[in-house]
């Protein structure tokens, strides 16, 4: 089965767009292509290194908490100016992303603890319905 819908390429040097299917395995994949994307553009290291955690971060939270049957999630890279943008878009838009309380042994709720450890910027943008956007920037360094 292939899980990539639709492969969008708007500009090779500053757009990635790909279509996922909002499961695990959608998610996987999402990191995948992330990773070869900042490859192919010499992305530094240590930003694709932040920007790998925060792709698998946002799409395995798009396939878990934002996955309704039947409806994909975007994956979306963006070089703006000095920063590498994510993006990443499912259909819940009902089911904004919130800081849950830590349990010391929880095996899940930490994953805004790491978007905003390792993002420089995060957010969300609601619309149009049913959707919502959870976005992370990290800076580039200078040359």
């Amino acid at each position: 089965m292939n899980q990539e819908k639709s492969t969008q390429l708007l500009s090779p040097d500053e757009h990635f767009s790909v279509l996922l299917s909002s499961t695990p395995r959608g998610a996987r994949l999402a990191r995948l292509l992330a990773t070869e994307w900042m490859r192919t553009r010499e992305v530094p290291h240590g930003v694709t290194e932040a920007a790998e955690h925060l792709v698998a971060e946002l799409a395995a939270n798009a396939a878990t908490h934002g996955r309704l049957p039947g409806r994909d999630f975007r994956l979306v890279l963006r070089m703006q100016g000095e920063a590498l943008r994510i993006e990443v878009t499912d259909t819940r838009g009902d089911d904004l992303p919130r800081r849950r309380p830590s349990v010391p042994d929880a095996e899940s709720g930490r994953g805004l603890l790491l978007v905003e450890a390792l993002a420089d910027r995060w957010g969300v943008q609601t619309g149009p319905v049913p959707r919502k956007t959870v976005w992370a920037e990290l800076d580039l360094p200078n040359p």
